[in-house]
C-alpha cells in the first residue's frame, strides 16, 4: 500500500519513517522548495518524543543540536535589576527527558532518517482529495500529475490544506486562547550563548536566546488580546504591524529587537489556539500532529504531541495490517487523553507566561527563581506538584509496536 503524507515539519517525516519500517510506500508531498537545514525557533522535546526519537536512532544527532539553553534572565516592566534563574533545573524538574532543539535542525534530522526510502514532492502540494470509500484516494497536485493513493495523512499544521479539502473550511475553526506568538531572527549579540533573556509585562512576554551552532538569534513575542485580530496567515505585513503595536515602549532592548522586523531574514507568526474536532479521520483520509489535535503553539508542548501522535498512527496501521477502519479509530483512542492533558498545559502555560496582571508578572520571576535556588529534589517535587505538564509528559507512555510484514 501507498500512503500519501502531506507535510514535512516534524509529523510528516517522523510519520515516514515508521510506516517505512512497517513495509507501508510512502510520498510525502511539501510546500517548501527544500528542506529546511539549519534555525527555526526553539521546540522541546519531552519524555515521549525523547523515546520515540532514540528508537528511530536520531536522538545522538539531536542532542549534538540541542540550543544548549541554560540560563534566564527576567526583566519585569520597570524593575531596576533582572531574576535570574538556572533554566536547565527547571526544565530537568519539569520532565526526566528533555531536550530543546531549533525546529528546523529537528525537521531535517527527522527527513534524513528515512528520506532514501522515501519519495518526496517538495514545491508542490495537494488540490484535491477524495475521502476514498473504495479501495483509494484520488488526489491532485498543484505541480506533479494526479495519482492514486491508498491513504492520504494530513500532516501539514494548524492551517492544513487536507484538512480544509477533505473536512471542510469551519473544520478548521479553532478554540482561540486570547493570545498570539510570533518569532524572527536577530543577529547575533556577544555573551548570549547559553542565556534565555526575557521581558514581562502585564499580558505580554518578549524573549531573546541563541543556539551554540547558529551564528544568529532569535526574538520570540507573546501578547494577550481579549478579541481575535484582523490579519491572515499569509499577510506577513500586517503581522508585523501587530507585533510593532503590541510591544512598543515594552523596554528599550525589545524596541531594538522590533527595529529588525524590516530586515529579518526569518519570521512567524500566529494566533495561540485550540483546534477541535469530533474525529480526525474521514474515509481513508485522516489528520496528524498539528493538523488535527494542535493544543496551542508556542505554549502547549505540540511537537512532543506531534511526534507521539506520527508514532501511534503508523504502529495502529502495522498492527491493523493497513485496514483503515481498524487502524483510525485505535489511533484516535490512543491519543484522545493526550490530547486532552496537552490542551489542559497550554492554557496553563498562556497564563503563566503572559501575565494578565502585575501580580502575575511578579509571580512569574519569582517563581522561576524560588525553583532554581532549591536543591535538585524539592526543586522537582515543587514543580511536579505545581505544574501541569510536568505530570503529563512524565506520565505519557507508547507502547513499542511490533513490526509488521510488508503491507
Amino acid at each position: 500500500m501507498r500512503i500519501l503524507v502531506s507535510g514535512a515539519g516534524v509529523a510528516g517525516p517522523v510519520l515516514a519513517h515508521w510506516l517505512v519500517r512497517y513495509g507501508f510506500r510512502v510520498t510525502v508531498v511539501e510546500r517548501a522548495p527544500a528542506p529546511r537545514r539549519a534555525g527555526g525557533h526553539a521546540v522541546d522535546l519531552f519524555r515521549p518524543a525523547v523515546d520515540i526519537s532514540e528508537r528511530m536512532g536520531v536522538l545522538p544527532r539531536i542532542e549534538e543540536r540541542a540550543t544548549g539553553t541554560e540560563r534566564l534572565s527576567v526583566f519585569r516592566e520597570g524593575a531596576r535589576r533582572p531574576v535570574r534563574a538556572d533554566l536547565a533545573k527547571i526544565f530537568g524538574g519539569a520532565s526526566d527527558r528533555h531536550v530543546e532543539v531549533m525546529r528546523d535542525d529537528l525537521t531535517a534530522i527527522y527527513y534524513d532518517a528515512a528520506r532514501e526510502d522515501v519519495e518526496y514532492l517538495f514545491d508542490d502540494s495537494v488540490t484535491s482529495v477524495s475521502p476514498g470509500d473504495g479501495d483509494g484516494c484520488e488526489v491532485t497536485f498543484e505541480n506533479a500529475t494526479p495519482r492514486r493513493f491508498g491513504l492520504v495523512v494530513g500532516a501539514d499544521g494548524l492551517h492544513s490544506t487536507v484538512r480544509r479539502l477533505v473536512f471542510g473550511a469551519d473544520s478548521g475553526r479553532g478554540s482561540f486562547l486570547g493570545a498570539y506568538f510570533g518569532v524572527l531572527s536577530l543577529p547575533h549579540v556577544s555573551g548570549l550563548d547559553g542565556e534565555l533573556l526575557m521581558h514581562v509585562g502585564v499580558g505580554r512576554t518578549a524573549g531573546m536566546y541563541g543556539a551554540r551552532h547558529l551564528d544568529d538569534a532569535r526574538a520570540l513575542f507573546l501578547f494577550r488580546s481579549a478579541r481575535e485580530l484582523d490579519w491572515h496567515h499569509r499577510d506577513v505585513p500586517r503581522q508585523k504591524e501587530l507585533l510593532r503595536g503590541a510591544f512598543a515602549g515594552l523596554h528599550p532592548q525589545v524596541d531594538g529587537w522590533l527595529e529588525e522586523l524590516d530586515r529579518t531574514p526569518a519570521f512567524y507568526f500566529d494566533s495561540i489556539s485550540q483546534l477541535r474536532m469530533d474525529s480526525w479521520s474521514r474515509g481513508r483520509v485522516t489528520l496528524v500532529g498539528d493538523a488535527g489535535y494542535c493544543p496551542g503553539p508556542a505554549v502547549g508542548g505540540s511537537t512532543t504531541l506531534a511526534v507521539v501522535g506520527a508514532y501511534v498512527l503508523a504502529g495502529e496501521l502495522a498492527r491493523a495490517g493497513g485496514d483503515h477502519t481498524r487502524a483510525f479509530p485505535a489511533y484516535e483512542r490512543v491519543m484522545a487523553e493526550h490530547v486532552r492533558g496537552s490542551r489542559a498545559v497550554a492554557l496553563s502555560a498562556a497564563r503563566t507566561l503572559i501575565p494578565a496582571s502585575r501580580a502575575g508578572v511578579w509571580g512569574l520571576a519569582q517563581g522561576a527563581r524560588l525553583v532554581s535556588a532549591l536543591p535538585a529534589g524539592p526543586g522537582r517535587a515543587l514543580l511536579r506538584l505545581t505544574t501541569r505538564s510536568a505530570r503529563l509528559y512524565n506520565a505519557m507512555t507508547v507502547e513499542d509496536y511490533a513490526p509488521a510484514a510488508a503491507v
